[in-house]
């Protein structure tokens, strides 16, 4: 039996999987690591918690199976998206904690840059807004804040990566320098349309092009693991930033073809072929996937609190234990009670891209307790959706766009939130038998190319229902209710009275 080793570096554990011939899942390993919160709306990790995570949990799988690597065929990873690290070309010593997709330290910098009239440029060339979610301005803060780090980047002697160039760095020993196409297209320095780094941009930030990663296909040859790291060296085939790599794994290969994945946040990716679809809602224009040299495009909608709101019941307000009590404690909820939890607990992505608005709650009265509360936490996620869902459809010529929507992530797990979900957009939800659809991507571009596993069509073939849910709440509710979430997310919102769409 040969095997795939895939690499799931997400936002609060690492994951190693692995895959057999028949891309079933032999076994998985899984470690949570610490998150570093410097200040209000900043989040940090320890690049050295991310790399042992990483490397242990691939060893432990190993283990588990009761295999060498010599069974290993390749290695293929998927990483937390816009993540941004640096690090000395000559140690490989990281300058400062990786600075995480969700940290806003960067807002008064977006702001100014939009004032200066040039968002529009920006997303004419990267597909994506003026925001502290990318990695471009936090890879300028890092140049402006740490000591000696500009003066280091423009001799050359510094690396920028996401988390997939950090591994692969790590991984090789340091001899290879690259990033693939959709982790590059997330970073706010990469003109989608040219495929290349956009000097323009770079230099209105001040980034040196020297610090940048080469860009390859998602389906390419990255070097080799060291031999000291598994017990032999071992090709790394595959890269996909973890929403495209969940695209991937849905085999959402065809133009119109959309899926929402929920872990931390809430990606929500529309494929769009071989067209760049300009949004005229501030959706993000992205790379699904590269392969042979060739883009396919899709638009992205992102959430950025979905399993984490689930996280915060437990670990904040700690009224719940773990998430499988979330459902149970939903359906006793008394729905009588309108409750809207708004999760701006860094701010609020799209469609409001809003990075100085905070959580908020409304509809408390007296009687409300926490089954209200978990209800009000899971409903958010699926209104939150439906926002999506709605100025995708607005920004897409195809009128079926989102009519079937296929799910994954942690939080697909829960029959009550993937009801909701089909209520509140009224809408089928299916979800598949392989929830691991994040991995499978990486592990499916890993094991084409290695020739273990089958092409992309093939591939598709396989895809199969776990189970679908149908809509079964009343026009009127569904209408009545989401009018609701849309006047508490006004209220929240701080820069303005109006929101972007309507409908």
């Amino acid at each position: 039996m040969r095997y795939v080793l895939a690499i799931d570096q997400g936002t609060t554990s690492s994951r190693a999987i692995l895959f057999d011939e028949a891309m079933q899942v032999a076994a998985v390993a899984q470690q949570e690591f610490p998150q570093i919160f410097p200040r209000s709306g900043w989040v940090e990790h320890d690049p050295a918690n991310i790399w042992s995570t990483v490397a242990s949990t691939c060893r432990e799988v190993i283990e588990r199976v009761g295999i060498d690597a010599a069974s290993i065929v390749s290695i293929g990873i998927t990483n937390q998206r816009e993540t941004t690290l640096v690090w000395d070309a000559a140690t490989g010593k990281p300058v400062h904690n990786a600075i995480v997709w969700q940290d806003r330290r960067t807002a008064e910098r977006c702001a100014a840059l939009r004032g200066e009239g040039l968002e529009p440029q920006v997303t004419a060339r990267t597909g994506l807004i003026l925001d502290p979610y990318f990695s471009g301005t936090k890879l300028a803060w890092v140049l402006s804040n740490v000591e000696g780090a500009r003066a280091a980047a423009e001799a050359g002697r510094l690396r920028f990566g996401t988390v997939d160039s950090y591994l692969i760095w790590q991984m090789t020993g340091g001899s290879v320098h690259a990033t693939d196409a959709t982790n590059a297209s997330r970073t706010m320095l990469f003109n989608i349309r040219e495929g290349v780094w956009d000097a323009e941009i770079c230099e209105l930030l001040g980034i040196p092009l020297s610090m940048l990663p080469e860009v390859r296909d998602s389906s390419a040859d990255f070097g080799e693991s060291t031999p000291d790291l598994f017990g032999r060296a071992i090709p790394i085939y595959g890269v996909a930033g973890d929403q495209q790599a969940a695209t991937i794994g849905q085999a959402c290969f065809n133009r119109g073809m959309i899926k929402s994945t929920y872990g931390t946040g809430c990606f929500a990716l529309l494929n769009t072929g071989e067209k760049v679809v300009s949004s005229g809602h501030r959706l993000l224009s992205t790379i699904a996937y590269q392969l042979e040299g060739k883009p396919t495009y899709a638009l992205e909608g992102s959430i950025f609190m979905a399993g984490a709101v689930v996280q915060w019941l437990r670990d904040g307000l700690k009224i719940i234990r773990n998430a499988s009590e979330t459902g149970t404690l939903a359906a006793q909820a008394d729905s009588s009670q309108p409750i809207y939890l708004v999760p701006a607990f860094t701010g609020l992505g799209a469609p409001y891209w809003d990075a100085d608005c905070r959580g908020a709650v409304f509809g408390l009265t007296r009687n409300t307790g926490p089954a209200e509360l978990v209800r009000a936490a899971l409903e958010s996620v699926g209104f939150q959706t439906r926002d999506l869902i709605e100025i995708m459809a607005a920004d897409w010529e195809d009128d079926d766009a989102g009519r079937v929507l296929r799910v994954d992530g942690g939080m697909a797990v829960s029959d009550w939130a993937m009801q909701f979900l089909s209520d509140v957009l009224g809408a089928p939800v299916d979800r598949p038998r392989v929830v691991e659809t994040t991995a499978l991507g990486a592990a499916w571009l890993a094991g084409m190319r290695a020739s273990l596993f089958p092409n992309a069509d093939e591939f598709s073939a396989m895809w199969r229902l776990e189970r679908r849910f149908e809509p079964m709440m009343e026009p009127e509710c569904r209408h009545a209710r989401y009018a609701g979430w849309k006047d508490a997310v006004r209220r929240t919102l701080s820069h303005t009275d109006e929101l972007p769409f309507d409908s």
